[in-house]
């Protein structure tokens, strides 16, 4: 057996696509357009590349970018001062502070400011208890990517076991929500996991989101299963995930990459969950694509 590649820039770019003609929709209709404001405290290197992406991709699909940057050594309460103004201007869809935040800001804390109907990171209190009681509202990007991984290869969730490894509150504890609402039956495994590959081997979609490269080795894994690596670990050789790609290359029957995968599908839905923030602010349905 040799596993089907599942292209995340592939399914990233229809996306975008998606996003770009619903706003140019939006636009032809006299609706006003959509705008991302990116939050930006400091001068951290890779938090500034991050945020360069995403903006570009805003402005690509026709999303107003409403960039913030703001000196390292700014006090909390201007930073909260930044985000009230954010969350009372209207022409905000969407709120984006880039973590982690210089010490001594608490990020938390300053996260929870955001509205909960700009919170496109999905991270706030409000935003998690809407997740898990079904309410709509704004998910976080990277489990909503990859359910649209699922959808775009017709994976059947509902009646599947799906096993995610990593209980952290950016992605497994949110996908396993996710996947819970598309009537899988869901076991989330951790580093206290008891014999953690008989656990897997009885998944039929596999999650691994721990940041320990090679974890998921060929034993791991199901003949046949859908394995999807969120972990991206940067190492002398490059960029790896937690899954042994070629090993489980071998045995699964989708996989995805590790550059190239899930990464691109995070701005995607970023994008995706601005217009969705954008369309809840009118009072209408958010629910992300």
């Amino acid at each position: 057996m040799s596993a089907e590649i599942i292209d995340g820039k592939a399914i990233a770019a229809g996306l975008r696509a998606t996003v770009a003609a619903e706003v140019e929709t939006r636009r032809v209709a006299g609706a006003p357009t959509p705008g991302l404001a990116t939050i930006l405290v400091g001068e951290d290197p890779a938090s500034e590349v991050y945020i360069g992406m995403k903006r570009r991709q805003c402005v690509e699909v026709g999303i107003a970018d409403l960039h913030r940057h703001l000196p390292a050594d700014t006090p909390q309460a201007e930073v909260a001062a930044v985000i009230a103004e954010l969350n009372a201007d209207p022409s905000v869809s969407g709120i984006l502070l880039q973590l982690p935040v210089p010490k001594p800001l608490d990020g938390g804390a300053l996260t929870e400011l955001i509205h909960p109907d700009k919170d496109v990171d999905g991270l706030t209190a409000i935003s998690v208890g809407r997740l898990w009681r079904g309410d709509p509202g704004l998910r976080p990007c990277t489990p909503s990517g990859v359910m649209a991984m699922l959808a775009h290869h017709a994976v059947p969730a509902a009646g599947a076991r799906a096993v995610v490894v990593g209980r952290s509150d950016l992605v497994g504890k949110p996908l396993a929500a996710l996947l819970q609402q598309a009537n899988a039956t869901v076991t989330m495994a951790h580093s206290r996991t008891r014999d953690l590959a008989a656990v897997t081997r009885e998944a039929d979609i596999l999650v691994a989101a721990v940041g320990v490269p090679g974890l998921i080795g060929a034993g791991h894994v199901k003949p046949g299963a859908v394995v999807i690596d969120v972990g991206m670990n940067r190492l002398a050789s490059g960029l790896v995930g937690d899954v042994d790609f070629p090993a489980v290359a071998k045995v699964a029957g989708l996989l995805t990459p590790v550059p190239g995968g899930v990464g691109p599908l995070t701005i995607a839905m970023l994008l995706s969950n601005t217009l969705a923030a954008a369309t809840l602010q009118a009072g209408a349905d958010a629910s992300p694509h």
